[in-house]
């Protein structure tokens, strides 16, 4: 549960979020199921899944109960990536629900909301099944109108056959690549191994059988993580690897050498590949590089700038009509596929790149360089300071980006002051062409907001 404007609110920037049967509990998976319920007028069939959490199938089952206790049709899918449910419900269903908490520490659990064309539910959606949680007041159906139930297990595969269908199959299947990937024990033990497989690679594994206690890493792919597998590709000789959080809506990768590629890095390369086959706007957070903005201006094409959290970039995706988007974490979004993050599609993606005769370090020096740098401190007063902070930096003279906080953009570099989504801190991000002129605009960024604080 996140704070915003001194009131109470439910859904972070990617749903309900926090430490399971503390906060997350089946108690509210139940009523957070009914309140959809309740929004979709008792109409409809919801595909219901979760990761490989320890609590998953708990909050699933509380979820299902919510569900049909409203009258909904639930189809239970099981346990699944969140790309994988959401090309399901696209498809197949008019909402869905994945218990997940994607990143987050073992101990956590979350509620995702699905919209019926597969993205990320939108906002006022959210917002409008936030009233009605705090309100109580659900539509419970008479025993008569209790929904249907159905379980089916092909989701997975179906998610799978149709990532083959969306890249040049031939092409990777004639490099027979050899792929060292991670899964963590996450949902993408169940997908991307198997996708490798079917796309002609020899994939050796780490993490990946299915287990919610997460003992070979934490869910969050990050380098100092994932020295196992930096050091099986330089072992084996392998093209990559690949790691997934624990949902698998994210990937990141090691080069051919073991190097980490920045998730920056890889956002800016994949745009500029994509822009190589089709010509046309690219969507992004405030928070990406400035390297985002360099290789649209090098295509000629537009750069639409959103408030951080994959469902604000997947719908202006939609809107402007993008061929291309995504976050710098590894949250990659391939319309002509699906607008959700998916880390497995991103995989082939690569692997299509790759097949040409390309080597991923190759890759990764085709975008511009710049260096980053963030930090993040308490607040007492979120909205307060945050209107202190813009009052500030709007009298400064420079270019200035209130999307998300405020982005203050300079000859050199940038530095974004936001709010986090999810608790009473703010974030500070910085670039530049400079690593100590990076530290230096976060710094400042910093005193901004402490100034703020104390006025």
């Amino acid at each position: 549960m996140t704070t915003g404007g001194g009131k109470w609110k439910l859904f972070g920037t990617n749903g309900v979020r926090g430490i399971a049967n503390e906060f997350i509990t089946p108690e509210l998976a139940v009523n957070v199921a009914k309140s959809l319920g309740t929004y979709m007028g008792s109409k409809g069939t919801v595909a219901i899944g979760c990761d490989t959490r320890i609590s998953g199938q708990m909050l699933k089952s509380a979820a299902i109960a919510g569900a049909l206790a409203t009258g909904l049709s639930v189809i239970d899918v099981g346990t699944v990536p969140t790309p994988s449910i959401q090309y399901y419900v696209r498809d197949y269903a008019d909402a869905g629900i994945v218990i997940t908490a994607s990143h987050n520490p073992r101990e956590y659990n979350g509620i995702k909301l699905i919209a019926g064309d597969g993205s990320e539910f939108p906002r006022d959606g959210e917002r409008e099944i936030e009233k009605i949680y705090f309100s109580g007041k659900f539509s419970i159906v008479s025993w008569d109108k209790t929904g249907s139930f159905r379980f089916d297990p092909s989701v997975n595969d179906y998610y799978i056959k149709n990532i083959v269908r969306a890249v040049n199959v031939e092409a990777i299947r004639s490099r027979r690549f050899k792929v060292v990937v991670d899964t963590g024990c996450g949902a993408g033990s169940l997908t991307l191994p198997f996708l490798l497989r079917e796309l002609g690679c020899e994939v050796l594994t780490l993490g990946a059988q299915p287990d919610g206690t997460f003992p070979w890493r934490n869910p969050e792919p990050t380098p100092d993580a994932l020295t196992e597998l930096s050091a099986l590709v330089k072992k084996t000789g392998a093209a990559f690897g690949a790691a997934h959080d624990g949902d698998a809506d994210r990937i990141v990768f090691m080069d051919e050498n073991g190097e980490f590629v920045n998730e920056e890095v890889l956002l800016a390369m994949m745009t500029k590949y994509m822009l190589e086959l089709e010509k046309g706007p690219v969507v992004t957070p405030v928070s990406s590089s400035q390297r985002m903005a360099d290789v649209t201006k090098e295509a000629g094409v537009e750069l639409y700038w959103t408030a951080v959290g994959s469902i604000n970039v997947a719908r202006k995706m939609m809107e402007t009509g993008a061929v291309f988007g995504g976050e710098g974490n590894g949250g990659l979004i391939f319309p002509k596929h699906q607008y959700c993050r998916d880390g497995a599609m991103a995989c082939a993606k690569i692997l299509e790149i790759l097949a040409s005769g390309k080597k991923l370090s190759d890759l990764t020096k085709s975008v511009p360089v710049y260096f980053n740098a963030k930090t993040k401190t308490p607040s007492r007063d979120i909205v307060g300071t945050m209107g202190r902070i813009r009052y500030e930096t709007s009298s400064m003279g420079l270019k200035t980006d209130t999307i998300d906080g405020v982005k203050i953009w300079y000859d050199d570099g940038w530095v974004l002051i936001r709010p986090s989504g999810t608790e009473p801190i703010f974030r500070i991000f910085a670039e530049a062409k400079k690593q100590d002129r990076a530290e230096e605009l976060m710094n400042q960024g910093l005193e901004t907001v402490l100034r703020a604080e104390k006025a």
